[in-house]
């Protein structure tokens, strides 16, 4: 027997905790009957568990997948304001897939994919610490001093939060490039440990998602994961660590609108003269 929760999460239904929402909403009906407590037990073999009228089976193999998530993105499968979103790139994959955690809007980079809501699960839990690797453009030159006050710890306004390593990755004449790691997923918590010790974030990439790696992808652009990629995502979901790969920075912005999403060319015959 297993938390209902759980089972849902397997199967690819959602994650685990929008696999919660979805309990405690009512929608979700086992042997017939509503259930709306968490933590109810139930055997995935012999129930018949059946989400908005949709039985679900967890026999079919998951699926993994990396995304390139531009800057101007949404990190959902649709967005109610209608700006781009993660679901606009994944009509070709087929199925439901859904991002594991959140990019901001502005940020961009490595962004994993899959219906396997356990290891999604594991990857975004606080308790697991699984690392996350950042490069952030920042405005100014912070000084060795301001990097370890963001390893030592920073007080925000929703509790104190630190960087496990924080370096300087590349200068520039009014700019640095930082590499940053952290092991939670707070709202815009790098853009906040940069804020705090007066250097704003101006870009936001991250190069490398559960150690896997995003070279050779392009904005907007996906890939299914190797099948050895996917053993080293779910060791890492486990605790297990490994290096980062080459890490590089992105290219130069070619315009500002998210790709796939440009506006049409002026005709020429409506151009103003």
């Amino acid at each position: 027997m297993e938390r209902l929760q759980k089972v849902l999460a397997r199967a690819g239904v959602a994650s685990r905790r929008a696999a919660e929402a979805l309990i405690t909403a009512g929608q979700v009906k086992v042997n017939g009957k509503v259930v709306t407590t968490l933590g109810t037990k139930v055997d995935p073999v012999k129930d018949l568990i059946v989400v908005k009228g949709r039985p679900v089976t967890s026999d079919a193999p998951r699926r993994y997948f990396l995304l390139y998530k531009p800057p101007g993105v949404v990190t959902t499968l649709k967005d109610p304001e209608g700006r781009p979103s993660v679901g606009d790139y994944l009509s070709e994959i087929g199925g439901r897939v859904f991002p594991v955690g959140r990019l901001d809007y502005d940020a961009e980079g490595a962004l994993l994919l899959t219906d396997d809501g356990e290891l999604a699960n594991k990857l975004m839990h606080p308790k697991h610490q699984v690392p996350r690797t950042y490069l952030a453009k920042v405005k100014g030159q912070p000084t060795e001093g301001s990097l370890a006050k963001l390893v030592s710890g920073v007080r925000l306004e929703d509790g104190p939060a630190k960087a496990v390593s924080a370096q300087e990755f590349r200068k520039q004449a009014k700019n640095t490039w930082l590499k940053l790691v952290v092991t939670e997923g707070r709202q815009h918590l790098i853009k906040r440990l940069c804020a705090a010790i007066g250097h704003p974030v101006l870009r936001l990439y991250r190069p490398v998602h559960a150690s896997i790696g995003i070279t050779g992808v392009r904005p907007g652009q996906w890939r299914p994961l190797t099948n050895d990629e996917i053993r080293r995502v779910k060791a890492v979901a486990d605790g297990k660590s490994f290096a980062d790969p080459s890490l590089k920075l992105p290219a130069r912005r070619h315009g500002h609108a998210a790709p796939g999403f440009e506006p049409e060319p002026e005709d020429e015959a409506d151009a103003e003269v």
